[in-house]
């Protein structure tokens, strides 16, 4: 190969292995902290379900006090960023949900201060007023919210009635095949 197209290759085949400034990047909602704290409690699903809760009373304390301050460009970008890590937050939270119900965890300790605390979240996106900026993120965050409050009532109730019927399975982190 002639040294000419070889050197114009390399700077091609460079180029392209540069991210485009106007590439998206995936967002990440956890601190590398948090991930860590989730890999921890990877075995544990009550603790999961806590840490999860606590991670998005966190998130939705920042979206309550970014209410009240002054509408800027800024702010609404940090509102729909916020509004976005809560409602990737709140599936992967759903997510868990569905799988430790799948395994028959008894997770009653965790869903009783999830219950409570996800009509609250809710409570304040629905708060936020809509503006253009981040109208659609929010419309998201309180579908998933609203999503999440009903998942975690009913599954407490059937849980409750679950672990009524099988004693002997209470407190248990998924069900042994008998």
């Amino acid at each position: 190969m002639h040294p000419i197209c070889r050197f114009v290759a390399i700077l091609f085949s460079l180029l392209c292995a540069v991210p485009v400034s106007g590439q998206k990047q995936q967002r990440e909602p956890l601190t590398d902290a948090q991930i860590e704290q989730i890999r921890d409690t990877g075995i544990d699903p009550v603790g999961r379900v806590s840490l999860y809760t606590r991670i998005l009373d966190e998130h939705a304390a920042v979206i309550k006090g970014l209410t009240n301050r002054a509408n800027s460009n800024a702010r609404s970008l940090r509102l729909d960023s916020e509004l976005q890590d809560l409602t990737a937050l709140i599936d992967d939270l759903e997510s868990n949900l569905d799988d430790d119900t799948d395994r028959h965890a008894d997770i009653r300790s965790a869903l009783k201060p999830l219950a409570a605390a996800a009509p609250h979240w809710v409570g304040i996106v629905r708060a936020l007023a809509g503006e253009p900026a981040f109208d659609i993120s929010r419309k998201m965050a309180i579908e998933s919210g609203e999503d999440l409050a009903d998942q975690a009532a009913r599954l407490l109730r059937e849980q409750t009635e679950y672990f009524n019927l099988h004693k002997d399975e209470r407190g248990q982190q998924r069900a042994e095949p008998k």
